[in-house]
This record gives C-alpha cells, sequence and structure tokens, in this order.
C-alpha cells in the first residue's frame, strides 16, 4: 500500500463519517429527540471510523531514523484510539455535518409555517367573505323592501341593480385581489342603490380621484359605506354623507362620514360589518393600514390608510 492509496482510503472514510451523521444519525435520532442514542452512535462512529483509518496505515517500507526528514511525510503506523489530531478532525467533521442538517431543517420547518400561516390566512378571510356576503344582501333587500311598501317607481331598477351588485360579487370576489376601479365601481352601484330609497339624495357627497390602477382586497370598503348609509339619515329624512377615495404613492386615503342618530341605532345588530373588515384588514394588511374611528356630535366618521401594491 502506498501512501497515496492511504491518503485516499481516510478521505473516503471522513466523507462517510460526514453522511452517514448527515443523512442518517441526524434526521433519524437527533430530529426525533433521541438526544443520547445520537450522542452515544456518533462517538461509537468517530471511534469506529478511527480504528479503520488505522487499518490503512502501513508500516514505511524501509527503517528511518528519528531525525531523517523523510519520517515527517510518512504514514505513521502509532497512530491509536487516542490520536487527538484525528479524534478532532472526525469531531469537527460530526459538528460541522449536524450543524448544516440543522439549518437545512430549520430552513424547512420555517417555509413549511409560512405556508401554513398563508393558508390559515386566507382561510380565514373566505370565511370572513362568506360572512359579509349575507349581511350585505339582507341591508339592500330591506332598502328594496322599503321601495316596494312606497310602490315607488324605482323598484324595478333597484332590482337590476342589486343584481349587478350580486354578480360582482359571485364571480368576481373570489379571488385574493382585484382591480380596485371594479370595487369603486361595485361601490357607486351601491350608493346609486341606495339613493333610490332616500327622500332626499341631496346630501350624499363622493369624491372618487380615477383612474386608480391599483389592487385591493375584495368587498373591503362597502362595510363602512354600508353603516354610512344605515345611519346617515336623520327625523327628517335628510342625509349626510361624504365619501372620499383617492390613491397617492401606492396609500389609498378613504374617507366616509355620516350623520349618526341614537333614535336609530340597531344596538343588537350593529356593528357586525364594522367588526368583519377589521378582522381582514388585521389578515390582509397587518402592518401596512391605519384605520381610525371617530364619533363626536352626531358625526361618525372613518378614516382608513392602506399601502397598497402596484
Amino acid at each position: 500500500m502506498f501512501p497515496n492509496d492511504t491518503y485516499f482510503y481516510r478521505f473516503t472514510i471522513e466523507i462517510a463519517l460526514f453522511y452517514l451523521n448527515f443523512s442518517v444519525l441526524v434526521p433519524r435520532l437527533l430530529l426525533n429527540n433521541k438526544i443520547i442514542l445520537y450522542v452515544f452512535t456518533s462517538t461509537s462512529s468517530i471511534f469506529l471510523a478511527i480504528i479503520v483509518s488505522n487499518h490503512f496505515t502501513p508500516p514505511p517500507p524501509f527503517n528511518l531514523s528519528p531525525q531523517d526528514p523523510l519520517r515527517e511525510f510518512m504514514p505513521r503506523p502509532y497512530e491509536n484510539l487516542l490520536n487527538p489530531l484525528r479524534f478532532f478532525l472526525y469531531v469537527m467533521l460530526i459538528a460541522i455535518g449536524t450543524s448544516i442538517r440543522l439549518v437545512i431543517e430549520w430552513y424547512k420547518n420555517e417555509k413549511i409555517k409560512k405556508e401554513t400561516e398563508i393558508q390559515r390566512v386566507n382561510t380565514e378571510i373566505s370565511f370572513l367573505k362568506a360572512q359579509l356576503n349575507p349581511h350585505f344582501l339582507f341591508n339592500t333587500l330591506n332598502s328594496i323592501y322599503s321601495l316596494a311598501n312606497k310602490k315607488s317607481d324605482n323598484t324595478t331598477e333597484s332590482i337590476v341593480t342589486l343584481s349587478e351588485l350580486m354578480r360582482y360579487m359571485i364571480y368576481e370576489t373570489d379571488k385574493d385581489l382585484v382591480p380596485l376601479q371594479n370595487e369603486i365601481n361595485y361601490i357607486k352601484n351601491y350608493i346609486a342603490l341606495q339613493n333610490l330609497r332616500l327622500k332626499d339624495s341631496r346630501g350624499v357627497r363622493i369624491n372618487i380621484y380615477e383612474p386608480i390602477f391599483h389592487k385591493i382586497e375584495p368587498l373591503l370598503l362597502i362595510s363602512f359605506i354600508e353603516n354610512a348609509f344605515k345611519y346617515g339619515t336623520d327625523y327628517n329624512g335628510r342625509t349626510d354623507i361624504r365619501i372620499k377615495i383617492e390613491v397617492k404613492d401606492n396609500l389609498l386615503l378613504f374617507e366616509v362620514s355620516n350623520y349618526v342618530s341614537t333614535h336609530n341605532r340597531d344596538l343588537k345588530n350593529s356593528g357586525i360589518g364594522l367588526k368583519n373588515v377589521k378582522n381582514r384588514l388585521k389578515l390582509r394588511y397587518p402592518k401596512t393600514h391605519e384605520l381610525k374611528i371617530e364619533e363626536k356630535e352626531q358625526q361618525f366618521k372613518v378614516t382608513l390608510k392602506i399601502k397598497l401594491n402596484t
């Protein structure tokens, strides 16, 4: 056996020790919390590797004196289990392999956690959307019912408008994000429907700055507008509602204010839509939105800012 053969065999032993620990011992023992068994098995593997390595240490082909410089380049037959350098080398191989495997597993677990969190958020948002649709339909049917009771000529038009609203809700809001322009068109249809039932719609003032090319979570703004129409009329039928939608530098500014009276406050059912949209904002825009709700002097005002992606 030649010195080059010795180094080749030792290198093979080192590679085998590394992958034994990396591919077998760490995933099957350490990652399964079998720590004691892992320590025992890895330590035994080190000593076994040293024994096998010593087997491939040949004696020198001829006798050399202790002073001969060539002796430094020859394999040493006196290496044994207590050789500190080889033991340290094998321990380092085990430590490096363990560290690399643990880092890889950590990244895998983090990826799984993120995917699970995304699935959880999407599931919760879908559930909240499902809650919102019946709530919206109930309020809208109440509006049409009031028109039908008055035998209004606008009843037919309101039913057509409602069908447009329902078409949007059924066929377009199943996506994570929709064009903001589509959402604004939906809001305009809803406002048009509400104006049909009002005695005096001159108090409904809307400022929407178009065109808007961003995307947004569907049906996110409508609850605030529903709330405004529900409470924005006084005893005499006068309405005071102001709505503003504007986007500047990817920042959506949404404002809606309305007159509010304790006379028509429904304490039992009030706030269902607002609670719903607050939860959706936390899920979809956890750190990129700011919601401010104020109520003073019979005036209810909502200011919402959302950082949108293009």
